[in-house]
């Protein structure tokens, strides 16, 4: 069998004089998606910075032409390309790889510009992804030559997603598009039933980065009834794969809302409304208003908390774009008073609603500090909160309910609206104040300051009693907030009755400890000190350190030194001098010229 194997082998030898060297050379392995995945996590992509990456790139390509003395001359540059016969060893085929990857971030930069990819940019993004995919479609072409089964496939499911990148921007052939998203996909799908626990995490994780693009393809093509918000779901994942994706989505969502806000003329707050005339005004108020509806919805209780705090941003972002953009409008208004006032009663609304939105957001730090407050520590990583952090957050609170009555009560003339806005928030810092004397009296419990923690705690009480009455008597009662002060006047009287209660037997046990520590008191030492120290017995062998886990100390020096006679300075008195006779130096001294006339006054 071996014999005839060889025999076949020569023969193909005979017809085809490089299959010998085919032979010789072994085919290339190379763990595309695990060697990029660290490259891009290691060099900027973790936080999404593709001009980092994109450097690195460059670098990298510079090392690997100058280790395999594949430079393009010195002076006039003159390309060498990478062939079949070129590839002598792996690092050719990194060569092709990296230079897919360094033309796709220089295009994902573009993509990811501050105000985004202007015309000419976006032609300069387009042909960078049309030579990203150039590069990849040969390093697929090579590796299926040189590298081994799964060296290729990994290469032709990278050139895959490559060309749907490509057609994904460009906003047209979505059929090709999801044909090669799928592609990439099903690859991915096979290459993680095998190979290490690394690699199959990796491939899964390829898997459901490429899912949302497939997904919109579907969208777009009209065989997917995938709703608007279910798209804002997908946006929601991480991964470099789907940096793309969430970019398409913002602009349609941008489009979307500038569509939507042409028809918004005018924006409600309070009984007032309020003209829009700006167009950009009007979309980031439509953006902000998106976000609050979805974050105030049924679902939203379910919405782990980092996603919420997450949706705050952006709602305060949104709100501030639209009083830059309202600012601006003031500026150049002109003499028009007209539409300065409404201008400015818009920058008012605006500015209350982002200070509500504030309140609301400082609140649900305070709903995850209080449930870690009383959590104990089972984990190292978990910590718990102390009294102090709870008691900054009602500051915070505090100032903001200040702000805002401040902000709402300034107008001239007061609508009834404002007015009850205005004693509701009043009465939200009422409870506020209330809270942080609460958890002010816990964190000097905690040292141990038994008095000042009762006197707190009687004043918490206090004030969550007068807030609760206020609360009462109020025209819509709320009854989980009067329930909560409740609750909050029973721990405060029951805490202040702690405090009485341990202060008097600390008070009670004072005597005692105190004779106690008395009577133990000696003027010898409890422990007999040694004949001699370790430094004062260095001529003998003999060791001054005690046995491990023993209460003893070792005696190496007395400490503190004891103190040590030390003569002072002579006292000196000088009672020489007033008897020394000094040589006169009046021949030294220049002698001044008598007083003359008034011509000698004048040229001396």
């Amino acid at each position: 069998m071996s014999k005839a194997k060889e025999a076949s082998a020569m023969d193909v030898d005979e017809k085809n004089p490089d299959s010998h060297q085919h032979q010789i050379n072994p085919k290339f392995s190379i763990n595309v998606l695990q060697m990029l995945k660290t490259a891009q996590m290691q060099h900027g992509l973790r936080q999404r910075d593709y001009t980092r990456y994109r450097r690195y790139c460059t670098a990298r390509l510079r090392r690997l032409y100058k280790s395999l003395k594949f430079t393009h001359g010195r002076g006039k540059y003159t390309r060498r390309a990478i062939t079949e016969s070129t590839i002598t060893e792996v690092r050719f085929l990194h060569v092709l790889l990296y230079t897919a990857e360094r033309a796709w971030s220089h295009a994902m930069e573009k993509r990811h510009l501050p105000d985004g990819p202007n015309s000419r940019q976006r032609i300069y993004l387009l042909g960078r992804l049309r030579k990203a995919v150039k590069w990849a479609s040969l390093f697929a072409q090579l590796c299926s030559i040189k590298g081994d089964s799964r060296t290729s496939l990994e290469a032709e499911a990278y050139a895959s997603y490559m060309k749907g990148t490509l057609l994904f921007e460009q906003d047209q052939n979505w059929e090709s598009a999801l044909m090669n998203f799928k592609n990439a996909r099903a690859v991915y799908e096979e290459l993680g039933k095998y190979g290490n626990v690394e690699n199959q995490v990796l491939c899964r994780e390829r898997v459901e980065e490429l899912e949302p693009s497939i997904r919109y393809c579907l969208h777009k093509i009209g065989q997917s009834s995938i709703q608007t918000s279910e798209l804002l779901d997908i946006g929601e994942m991480e991964g470099p794969a789907l940096d793309l994706f969430k970019a398409k989505l913002e602009a349609v969502m941008a489009e979307t809302r500038s569509q939507q806000a042409a028809s918004m003329t005018e924006f409600c707050w309070l009984g007032h409304r309020f003209p829009i005339t700006n167009a950009k005004t009007r979309v980031s108020i439509l953006k902000a208003q998106e976000l609050e509806k979805e974050l105030h919805a049924s679902a939203a209780d379910s919405m782990p908390s980092e996603k919420k705090l997450a949706m705050f941003d952006k709602i305060f972002s949104a709100y501030h774009d639209a009083r830059s953009c309202i600012r601006k409008d003031l500026v150049t208004a002109g003499n028009s008073e007209n539409v300065k006032d409404d201008l400015n009663g818009l920058d008012k609304a605006v500015s209350a609603v982002l200070g509500q939105r504030t309140i609301e957001r400082n609140q649900l730090l305070v709903s995850i500090a209080k449930s870690r407050f009383t959590r104990y520590r089972d984990d190292k990583g978990d910590k718990a909160t102390k009294p102090e952090e709870l008691v900054r957050l009602f500051d915070l609170l505090i100032q903001n309910t200040n702000d805002l009555t401040d902000l709402v009560s300034s107008g001239r003339e007061q609508k009834q609206e404002e007015l009850d806005f205005a004693e509701e928030y009043m009465l939200k810092g009422l409870i506020f104040r209330s809270e942080r004397c609460f958890y002010l009296a816990k964190s000097y419990s905690a040292a141990g300051k038994r008095a000042e923690a009762y006197a707190l705690y009687l004043h918490a009480r206090s004030v969550a009693d007068s807030a609760l009455q206020k609360l009462q008597t109020s025209k819509s009662p709320d009854k989980v907030l009067i329930q909560e002060m409740k609750t909050l006047s029973d721990s405060c009287r029951s805490n202040s009755c702690i405090e009485h209660a341990a202060g008097i037997m600390e008070e009670e046990k004072a005597p005692e400890k105190l004779s106690k520590g008395v009577s133990t008191i000696s003027l010898t030492d409890a422990e007999k000190k040694p004949d001699k120290f370790l430094m004062e017995k260095l001529d003998v062998y003999e060791s001054a350190f005690i046995e491990e886990n023993s209460k003893r100390i070792a005696h190496i020096a007395p400490f503190p030194p004891a103190f040590q006679s030390v003569p002072c300075n002579p006292i000196v008195l000088d009672i020489v001098f007033s008897s020394i006779e000094f040589p006169s130096l009046d021949h030294r001294v220049k002698k001044s010229k008598a007083a003359g006339g008034l011509l000698s006054r004048l040229w001396g």
